[in-house]
C-alpha cells in the first residue's frame, strides 16, 4: 500500500470521526504527494514519498518557529499538524547507527586513519545509503567528528 492509499484512508476515518484539524492536515499532505507525482509523472517511490513527508514537517516546524510569540494559536496549530505528520515520518536513525554506517564506508573505501581530506570522499558515498532516514545536518556532524579524530 502506498502513501497515498494509506493517507487517503485515514483521510476518510478522520472525516467520518469530524476531526476537522486532522482532515485538513492529511489533505495536505496529499496534495503535496500527488504533486511530487505529477510532476514526476510516474508513482513514487518509498524514499521520495518520505522526502515530500520530511519537508511537510520542515516547513510546518519554520512556521512554528517563525511565528510571533503571542500567536499561540498558530503555535497550537503547528503542534497539532506535527503530530498528524510524524505518524507517516519514517523513524529517524540514532547517532550510534549512522556511525556503524560510517565505518562500513571506511572501510569500503580502504580509509584506517581519515583525515578532514577524506570527508568529500566519504559524503558522496555515505549521503545514498542514509537519505531519507537520517537528518543531513546530523551525519554532516557526525562525520565531522569521526574524521577529526
Amino acid at each position: 500500500m502506498s502513501k497515498i492509499d494509506e493517507i487517503r484512508a485515514e483521510m476518510v476515518t478522520a472525516m467520518k470521526n469530524k476531526d476537522k484539524e486532522r482532515k485538513d492536515t492529511l489533505s495536505m499532505l496529499l496534495a503535496a504527494l500527488k504533486n511530487k507525482a505529477i510532476d514526476k509523472r510516474e508513482d513514487l517511490t518509498e524514499a521520495e514519498e518520505y522526502e515530500v513527508i520530511k519537508k511537510e514537517i520542515k516547513q510546518t516546524k519554520e512556521t512554528m518557529e517563525l511565528a510571533p510569540e503571542d500567536r499561540t494559536d498558530i503555535k497550537e496549530q503547528c503542534q497539532k499538524r506535527l503530530a498528524v505528520l510524524q505518524e507517516f515520518a519514517p523513524e529517524e536513525m540514532s547517532g550510534d547507527a549512522i556511525r556503524d554506517v560510517i565505518k562500513e564506508v571506511l572501510a569500503a573505501l580502504g580509509i584506517e586513519n581519515p583525515s578532514a581530506k577524506d570527508k568529500g570522499k566519504v559524503m558522496k558515498e555515505l549521503m545514498p545509503k542514509v537519505r531519507g532516514k537520517a537528518d543531513g545536518a546530523l551525519v554532516n556532524k557526525i562525520v565531522g567528528e569521526m574524521l577529526q579524530s
